[in-house]
């Protein structure tokens, strides 16, 4: 017997893969999810006929169906291969969008359909955050006619209550960013409002209320129930860490854990931390170096030429400048940068032998079966920007730390035509993830420009590729995204680390197999 899934707002698929790759695919298997972008669609369908291919088929073509796929350019797509398990794949990831009437009618069926046993059923998933988040309320900020209280992405956590209303699974994991324990609406802090509805959630529609629920932290004994008031915990006890339980990456979300009242449960609900944080360097070992590409001639002697005369500048000012060890880290770089790098492709074939690593971030990301890298493509570069490129890189490499705005990025060149570059307010627009410690949060901005993922490395002089931000999302090297570069790198934003969500999985194991 395997508990039953439904996951809402899926994205390409990170807590849904967490969840259904537990123990092999013994634990959990996902009944129905749900996503309205295409392209994280494909994504998503094509993870779904992995794990059938992986934990359900009856013999092993299937999953060579996959991996001929995967490692091939000539290798026929799944649908094509296996249609019968593509179907099955289909009917389990639905492109939906929660709050049209038809989309929810859809969803209703296929769950009913399902036939699922609320007692042996987690619900998961996180609504669209962009209302929420920190740099979306600036956004709206700047608009004239913008009216929080008009804003339906407000109120999309709404269709994850009554999903949970009518399902009335034993668990539900709640997932969303950090800006929401701050968003107000109507003055009133929305988190308050979305913790008491989740405890309630038929008293929250305006419906028959039979089921309420308590909800937990995963990081500390924080708890809110039915009869309780909002205002009396600390909302940021919610807050998750990534980068303390083994996620190479400083995110800090908010996932709330919600157990049925009348499903008692007395265990652990909290995430073990580890003892050391990994790095940035740990999580893009074996990785293969890439160089940037250029906006105009593109072939490695062009770019090397540029990337050396732009660094040589530099390094040639910052002695001027009386900044020595900027200028030795830039000697350094430009001495570092190779003749012979590619730019990557989509299928970018590998050259060095697989070795099995032994930590648990290893075993989870890495696949011997993988004959390429896949999503492991350069983003074209203006001139000007491989200068900050370089300059970052090699500062971070001598620092430890990105360089900061207008005060740092001091040297002829590297400010940006903006009129606010010296106010402040853009201090980490250009940002090198510093390969010592861990990243800082993969956000869906990485699908619009580079500027604040890049690149460790002064040699190869870019931005991180769609791989290398998956592989900080902890996204296994198998995972292939779908759609346009910009597509692949906003769906790896957007997701939840898929370890941390097996972590949470654990949890939820637990709780659902205690005595009671």
């Amino acid at each position: 017997m395997k508990y039953k899934i439904i996951d809402l707002f899926a994205g390409p698929g990170g807590l849904g893969e967490g969840f259904a790759s537990l123990d092999e695919g013994k634990t959990f298997e996902i009944a129905v999810s749900a996503e309205m972008e295409a392209s994280a669609h494909k994504t998503l369908t094509l993870r779904s006929f992995y794990r059938l291919a992986k934990y359900s088929a009856a013999d092993e073509k299937p999953i060579r169906a996959y991996y001929n796929y995967c490692n091939s350019l000539v290798g026929l797509h799944p649908s094509e291969a296996e249609p019968l398990l593509w179907k099955k794949a289909s009917a389990e990831a639905n492109q939906l969008t929660l709050g049209k009437s038809e989309h929810n009618q859809e969803l209703d069926r296929l769950i009913e359909r399902s036939n699922l046993n609320q007692e042996e059923t987690v619900l998961i998933g996180g609504p669209p955050c962009q209302a929420y988040s920190l740099v979306g309320r600036s956004r709206n900020m700047g608009k004239t006619d913008y009216v929080p209280e008009g804003d339906h992405r407000h109120f999309l956590y709404r269709e994850y209550l009554r999903i949970l209303h009518e399902s009335k699974p034993a668990i539900f994991v709640m997932e969303n960013v950090k800006g929401i324990l701050s968003s107000k609406v109507d003055g009133r802090l929305i988190f308050h409002d979305i913790l008491r509805d989740l405890t309630d959630p038929g008293k929250a529609l305006g419906l028959r209320s039979d089921k309420k629920y308590n909800i937990h932290s995963l990081v500390s004994d924080t708890h809110f129930g039915p009869e309780m008031e909002p205002s009396s915990i600390d909302p940021r006890s919610f807050t998750i860490h990534a980068e303390d339980y083994g996620i190479p990456q400083a995110r800090h979300r908010v996932i709330l854990l919600g157990v049925r009242s009348d499903f008692p449960y007395d265990g652990k609900l909290n995430l073990t931390p580890v003892e050391d944080r990994l790095s940035v360097r740990f999580a893009l070992e074996g990785v293969p170096p890439l160089r940037s590409k250029l906006s105009k001639a593109d072939d490695p002697k062009s770019w090397r030429d540029t990337v050396v005369a732009l660094g040589q500048a530099l390094q040639v000012e910052a002695s001027n400048k009386d900044l020595p060890n900027t200028a030795a880290a830039l000697k350094d770089a430009v001495d570092a940068v190779p003749a012979d790098l590619l730019t990557g492709t989509l299928r970018y074939a590998k050259t060095t032998k697989h070795v099995a690593g032994q930590a648990v971030y290893e075993r989870w990301v890495q696949d011997s079966q993988m004959k390429v890298w896949l999503n492991h493509e350069t983003r074209s570069h203006m001139d000007s920007d491989l200068g900050r490129y370089i300059f970052a890189a090699a500062f971070g490499k001598m620092a430890g730390y990105s360089p900061k705005g207008h005060t740092e990025f001091s040297l002829s060149g590297l400010a940006p035509a903006h009129a606010n570059w010296t106010t402040g307010k853009f201090a980490d627009r250009f940002r090198v993830q510093v390969y010592d410690r861990p990243s800082t949060t993969v956000t869906s901005h990485i699908s619009k420009d580079g500027h604040y993922f890049i690149h460790p490395d002064p040699s190869q002089c870019r931005s991180l590729t769609v791989r290398e931000a998956a592989r900080l999302q902890t996204f296994p090297d198998n995972y292939f995204f779908q759609g346009n570069r910009t597509q692949q790198f906003h769906q790896v934003g957007n997701a939840v680390p898929s370890l941390l969500a097996n972590q949470i999985a654990k949890i939820c194991k637990a709780i659902l197999t205690s005595p009671r």
